[in-house]
């Protein structure tokens, strides 16, 4: 990673750019689901339960560690430090978007057998899923910004 050479157009490589706020929203998000309520769980004494995104597992904890890769790489690039030229950051952000959408994609469908009973999908996985796709077209965008 070398520092980012400024730009010829005048454009600058702004912070503020679609893309860009589009990463900064998608992988926050992100990050944040992984410890919101991924399932429900109803019929317990307790009343309604939620099972955090966290708690569901390795794939919990990946979604997690997606969204702060995305992260560090974009405060990474607002400190001026770049991915090599021959690795666009706008595709390395959709390439976590994708892995964010599989590894979700994974959890919505295949509930861990530990909360079988009575379980409803939470807001935090859907937040995931959009937060993923977010990443995806931020990605997309960036890199047609960049170009």
């Amino acid at each position: 990673m070398a520092p980012r050479p400024e730009r010829q157009d005048g454009q600058g490589a702004g912070l503020w750019r679609t893309g860009e706020l589009l990463a900064w929203l998608g992988g926050l998000v992100l990050t944040l689901s992984a410890f919101m309520g991924w399932y429900t769980i109803s019929g317990d004494l307790r009343g309604r339960l939620a099972v955090l995104g966290w708690n569901t597992g390795t794939i919990g904890k990946l979604v997690f560690l997606v969204g702060l890769a995305v992260l560090v790489l974009l405060t990474l690039r607002a400190f001026g430090v770049e991915l090599p030229p021959s690795v666009p950051d706008g595709l390395v952000i959709a390439a976590l978007g994708l892995a964010g959408t599989i590894l979700v994609l994974i959890r919505l469908f295949d509930v861990p057998e530990r909360f079988e009973p009575a379980v409803g999908r939470g807001l935090g996985i859907w937040l995931s899923l959009l937060a993923s796709l977010v990443l995806i077209a931020a990605g997309l965008l960036k890199s047609a910004e960049d170009a």
